[in-house]
């Protein structure tokens, strides 16, 4: 019996470093009787030579598309806005299960060529949990810039944040954000930190945030930590025009949400926000419970400045949707790790378990599809 063949492909968005394969989770799917195709990366944040000492097979970057159609497609971000239908399995984030902008072209060309989508956002135990996420350390990562924003404003406030570097580690980016922090506290803010509120602080996007903000030097006492028990009541909630800093964690389920903030509420006289971080990054999405921004922001380009009325500061604007590559290598190990149990299967999918389910929910949403786009 042929083994299954997973390929590994480049990622085309804009300074995306992460893997959804790591070297390690490679060399243990080689070991497990798969065959494993990488492409080639230069952004990638695993190096080339990891992956073919281990076993695997470089080859061309964007070779996928001319691959075997039995071969499975491994990536993390969406594909470029091309036409051309798909015939693969993918396994992705497709950003087009909620009816996002974009999603009838996007979903209907798996549907045109026959391939399928395995969406990472829609892989599932048996509860309902989701097997492999990036949440915590897209928490980490969003309160890192928005530090780095809230810094950055006080020394400049009409100049936008700069390019965020390529950071080699974990500890090189809480190294900078701390430098960075202590600075502005002692020469723009009279040695006061940051209020740094966040919502959604219980789950693993939310500790995330919790815990940057503890690395970087913000005592406890500074950091307002939200749950589902301080948004019952619903939003708008002044208390976040109240803070210095407000970073969104909380993951958009598809359900009608409250708007925590609105630009009404952050128009009030008396507000403090300066910088504000949405780690959900879904403004298209319908319940957006952030509605202050329309425009995706990006590591050359981290912030936004958002119009609002009022007596308060500038207010800053943090939107990336890829915020784990801050941390790439750290991101990609510990996502790649939980997501092994589930590809050592993948030789299985057609039966009960979480690719079945995750084919059942595509076919779901392809019948959402204008008839003439399936």
């Amino acid at each position: 019996m042929a083994s299954t063949v997973l390929h590994l492909r480049s990622e085309t968005k804009l300074l995306e470093r992460r893997s959804a394969l790591t070297p390690s989770t490679t060399k243990a799917l080689l070991e497990a009787g798969y065959t494993v195709n990488v492409e080639r990366s230069s952004e990638r944040i695993f190096d080339d030579e990891e992956f073919e000492a281990v076993g695997a097979t470089l080859v061309p970057e964007g070779s996928w598309v001319n691959t075997p159609k039995d071969h499975i497609i491994v990536g993390l971000k969406e594909l470029s806005a091309d036409d051309f239908p798909l015939h693969h399995a993918h396994i992705q984030f497709g950003h087009c299960y909620k009816q996002q902008a974009n999603w009838v072209p996007y979903l209907s060309r798996f549907a045109r060529g026959g391939g399928t989508l395995y969406d990472i956002e829609f892989l599932t135990d048996p509860s309902g949990k989701r097997v492999a996420a990036f949440g915590y350390y897209a928490g980490y990562a969003g309160a890192a810039i928005a530090l780095l924003a809230w810094a950055h404003q006080l020394a400049h406030p009409e100049i936008p944040l700069p390019s965020i570097p390529k950071y080699p580690s974990q500890s090189a980016v809480v190294h900078s954000v701390k430098t960075a922090v202590s600075s502005a506290i002692f020469n723009y803010n009279a040695n006061k930190p940051p209020r740094v509120l966040i919502v959604g602080a219980l789950g693993r996007c939310g500790s995330g945030a919790v815990d940057l903000c503890a690395a970087a030097g913000i005592p406890s006492s500074s950091i307002l930590k939200w749950d589902m028990a301080e948004t019952a009541p619903g939003g708008p909630f002044l208390e976040i025009a109240s803070a210095d800093i407000f970073i969104n964690c909380v993951y958009l389920a598809g359900t009608p949400t409250p708007p925590f903030v609105t630009l009404e509420s952050l128009s009030k006289s008396g507000r403090q926000l300066r910088v504000a971080c949405d780690v959900s990054c879904d403004p298209t999405d319908p319940h957006n419970p952030v509605p202050i921004y329309h425009e995706i922001t990006s590591f050359p380009n981290p912030t936004v400045r958002v119009k609002v009325d009022g007596d308060g500061p500038p207010l800053t604007m943090v939107s990336i949707d890829h915020l784990p590559s801050l941390v790439a290598r750290e991101a990609s190990n510990a996502f790649s790790e939980l997501l092994l149990p589930s590809l050592k299967v993948l030789n299985r999918r057609n039966e009960e378990g979480v690719w079945a389910r995750a084919e059942k929910v595509f076919k779901e949403k392809v019948s959402e599809l204008p008839v003439e786009n399936r």
